[in-house]
């Protein structure tokens, strides 16, 4: 049993470099993307921010939001249900229990 665990302890290093080498692309696509997509807009953004509202009200207004696709309709649930979930989780965490606010 102890050269099962010698062996293993002596292998160690080797495995380690190993994943560390196969997991570093990976890494690297995630945290080039983590940059762009999870950061805050800039000031500079805003103005399509106010854009894509107004065209979200002008849709909700003229009854066009019926003649989307019905891929980007699924798309815009998981969205919202995503955001949804988000929400509800962290009103979870900060009141600290499931069922209500502990008064």
């Amino acid at each position: 049993m102890s050269k099962a665990i010698t062996s293993l302890v002596s292998k160690a290093p080797t495995l380690a470099k190993g994943f560390l080498d196969s997991s570093r692309p990976k890494l690297n696509t995630f945290l080039k993307y983590a940059r762009v997509e999870l950061a805050p807009p800039k000031p500079s953004e805003f103005p399509q921010v106010v854009q894509g509202f107004n065209k979200l009200m002008n849709s909700a207004r003229t009854g066009s939001w019926k003649n989307i696709p019905v891929r980007e309709a699924w798309l815009n649930t998981l969205i919202a249900l995503e955001i949804s979930f988000c929400f509800f989780i962290g009103e979870c965490i900060g009141k600290g229990t499931i069922i209500a606010y502990q008064v």
